[in-house]
């Protein structure tokens, strides 16, 4: 990732969904994107559930963001690009 974006991925705190119930999920990460969109790219921790990623996913669609879901060796994350 180029340095101008981890710069600015450190200035937001990443949001880490461990422990949240799903049914909280859409409207907590909506939250956080609204929020903080002056501040894109945006980390996301899902851990590796696939329910959760979707539920997120969706939230992002939603409202018009993209996305990148994770790396190679690292799937329990997405970074909101713009």
């Amino acid at each position: 990732m180029p340095k101008r974006f981890r710069q600015k991925l450190d200035r937001v705190k990443p949001l880490d969904l461990h422990g949240i119930h799903h049914r909280d999920v859409a409207r907590i990460v909506e939250d956080y994107v609204l929020l903080n969109q002056d501040d894109l790219p945006l980390k996301i921790i899902t851990g590796n559930s696939d329910k959760m990623k979707t539920i997120v996913i969706e939230a992002l669609i939603a409202h018009k963001f993209n996305y990148t879901d994770g790396d190679l060796y690292n799937r329990g994350y997405i970074d909101v690009i713009n």
